[in-house]
Formats: C-alpha cells, sequence, structure tokens
C-alpha cells in the first residue's frame, strides 16, 4: 500500500524539478495527480512520462481567472483534493541597482501573489482533512548579495503557512513549509547568473553544508509525501527544511 492511496493531488508547477519529481512520487505512492504548467509543450511531454494518473492542466498562477478555472477543472475531475502542492515558483538575481519593476512583479507575482491565490482559490476544493503544502526556500531567513527580492517572496511564502495554519483548521486542513535548499534543476539556470557564477554559488553552498553537496528533486519530494500523508497528521504550521544542513548547523 502507498502512503497516498485514494488521494487526489494537485502541484502547481508539476512540469519540470521538484514539482515534477514530487508527482512521480505521488504516483508511485497511490495518489492521483493533477499538474499544472504554463507550457503546453512541456506539460504533455511532463504527463506522457508520468504516465497513467496524471492530469496536465495549462494554467497560470498569477491569473485569477486562471486559478478560477482551475477549481472547476479539480471539482470536475477529482471532486475534490486531498492535497495541495503549491510549487510553482522562479527566482532571479540582480545587483540592488539593477532591479527594476518588472523584475521585482515578476518574482512577486509568481512566488508571493500566485502562491497566496493558489490556496485561496482552491481552499473551497479542499476534503476535510486535506494538507497544503507551500514550497518556500530554505533561505527565506537568511541574506544574500543579489538576492534581495528572491529571499523576500520566499519569506513571504514561509509566514503565509503561519497564518493559513491558523486560519483553515475548522475544516481539519493542515497547512506546511517545505523548504529546499539547494537543489540542482532548470530553475538554476533562469536565475539570471552566468554559469562561472552559479557555479561559484554552488560551491559555496556545498562547502557550508555538512552534507558537502546540493539535494536532489526526489530527496526533496519525499519530504512533500510526508507532509502530504497522514504520517504528518498533528504537524501544522511547520517549515520542514531540506537543505543537508546548510540553514542550521
Amino acid at each position: 500500500m502507498g502512503r497516498l492511496d485514494d488521494k487526489t493531488a494537485l502541484i502547481t508547477g508539476g512540469t519540470t524539478g521538484i514539482g515534477f519529481a514530487t508527482a512521480k512520487q505521488f504516483l508511485h505512492e497511490g495518489a492521483r495527480v493533477m499538474i499544472t504548467g504554463q507550457n503546453e509543450a512541456r506539460l504533455e511531454a511532463a504527463a506522457q512520462e508520468l504516465g497513467q494518473g496524471v492530469v496536465p492542466v495549462r494554467a497560470d498562477v498569477r491569473s485569477l481567472d486562471e486559478l478560477t478555472a482551475l477549481v472547476d477543472r479539480v471539482r470536475g475531475t477529482f471532486g475534490g483534493l486531498d492535497v495541495l502542492f503549491a510549487n510553482a515558483g522562479v527566482g532571479s538575481f540582480a545587483p540592488l541597482e539593477a532591479i527594476d519593476e518588472a523584475f521585482y512583479d515578476t518574482q512577486f507575482d509568481i512566488n508571493v501573489k500566485g502562491v497566496f491565490f493558489t490556496v485561496q482559490r482552491l481552499q473551497g476544493a479542499l476534503n476535510e482533512g486535506a494538507s497544503v503544502v507551500l514550497n518556500a526556500s530554505a533561505v527565506h531567513e537568511k541574506g544574500s548579495p543579489m538576492g534581495s527580492v528572491y529571499f523576500a517572496t520566499k519569506a513571504a511564502v514561509r509566514s503565509f503557512a503561519r497564518s493559513l495554519a491558523a486560519e483553515l483548521p475548522p475544516r481539519k486542513v493542515r497547512v506546511n513549509v517545505v523548504s529546499p535548499g539547494f537543489v540542482f534543476t532548470d530553475f538554476q539556470a533562469k536565475m539570471g547568473l552566468p554559469p562561472e557564477a552559479l557555479d561559484a554559488f554552488a560551491a559555496s553552498i556545498r562547502q557550508a553544508s555538512p552534507l558537502g553537496r546540493e539535494g536532489k528533486p526526489h530527496e526533496i519530494a519525499h519530504a512533500v509525501v510526508f507532509l502530504a500523508s497522514d504520517e504528518a497528521s498533528f504537524v501544522t504550521g511547520e517549515d520542514l527544511v531540506v537543505d543537508g544542513g546548510y540553514m542550521y548547523v
């Protein structure tokens, strides 16, 4: 038996990286899974690779209309949700003087507005006892040159979980955060750092981590499965940091 047998799950940003790895693990654990993404080709490719049990839906978390339509799709397909993994996110680094309004808005619109309204719109479709997991980052308590905007968005996600965990218990809905450390996926390639700067950044993380390496997407997926499952039935408002010890050792 799987830990998510007979459960229904939605993963935003489920076509690549941590979202894709989590969809794969959810399916392995017995869940029926809906994944979202903005790119039709990536959606179809992800769905084909994941195989039976996955439902791909094109949706942009920045659009409240598309999130509302996603609710209808969830209800029409599953009836309701047992697990919501608000995973869609972006990250870019730039020095303070180079940050313009578009740079700021893109990250806050996806990482903050997108996460908040994903939960707000879909909370009515959550079954009693459902689990909500928000994807933040181990950096939400840190600071770094060129990381001011991205780090702030992840701090906001961590804060959301505290308040949402306090607001949703009347329906026995739990809300937790998974905070990955450095996990090399397509995400890092979109950060806007030159390859040599990205390599140096990764090396500094490895040096600071007791385990001496970056994480792998499936390692984050296992943490999300725990938070989504009944094994975490007495866990809410928690921030599960999965970073090889980088933050706290």
